[in-house]
């Protein structure tokens, strides 16, 4: 087995390297009564370090739809600096959702949008190689993890559009405090570390002063040293 790439490594902040994929369809009410259900789409964020997940509901694949949901991403968690994402040619099949997330991102409208967006922004965009969509392994299993959470809570419900983004902050929320490692190696003691955990300081859009190397050992390290070593 091959090792792991060296940014599920480094000692870096939360979503400071972070993988996107899209999730969907989904179908929300339309505000028109005679009208059928509406196609939406879920965008995934999974960071490479601490396995922290973030789920923005879009309307629809399209450029201005997907840069608004990036937008709140980092205005809510904290700007990247290096995203990964799958490559155009690694959405192949039959399934029109896979067709349209093919389209967009061959549009050449929308790869000159995000180069845009990621230049002002200072984000470094990298693709995983052509046809090997097992290096998206990480944020492919976010996808199966918001699917699951999805359909368990809805099912065959059909929800209104301002329902389906309250229910997908709710399932950020939920996955964000799976436990990952217990922190004591007492048995009677409860306490995990969680994704969480690493979520809950973070500086948005502006740039860190400081790395996680140069910081304090005592508020950087605190739960690595409290994790016991196998």
């Amino acid at each position: 087995m091959a090792d792991l790439p060296k940014e599920r490594l480094d000692g870096s902040h939360a979503f400071e390297v972070t993988g996107i994929d899209f999730c969907g369809p989904f179908f929300y009410k339309s505000e028109a009564r005679s009208k059928p259900p509406v196609k939406c789409y879920v965008c995934v964020f999974m960071c490479f370090a601490t396995k922290a997940i973030n789920f923005e509901l879009i309307k629809d694949l399209s450029t201005v739809s997907f840069l608004h949901g990036l937008n709140r991403f980092i205005c809510t968690r904290r700007r990247p600096r290096q995203i990964w994402s799958d490559n155009a040619t690694n959405f192949v099949g039959a399934r029109n959702e896979l067709l349209e997330l093919r389209r967009l991102f061959l549009s050449s409208d929308h790869q000159r949008a995000t180069l845009d967006f990621c230049l002002a922004e200072a984000i470094n965009w990298c693709l995983i190689p052509p046809r090997l969509p097992h290096f998206g392994g990480l944020w492919e299993a976010a996808v199966k993890i918001a699917k699951h959470h999805f359909y368990r809570a809805v099912g065959t419900s059909i929800l209104a559009f301002e329902e389906m983004r309250t229910l997908v902050c709710h399932i950020s929320a939920v996955v964000n405090f799976r436990p990952l490692v217990s922190i004591s190696e007492n048995p009677a003691d409860l306490d995990v570390l969680t994704p969480a955990h690493s979520c809950q300081e973070r500086s948005a859009r502006g740039r860190d002063s400081k790395s996680c190397a140069d910081e304090g050992a005592e508020k950087q390290k605190f739960y690595q040293d409290e994790v016991p070593t196998c």
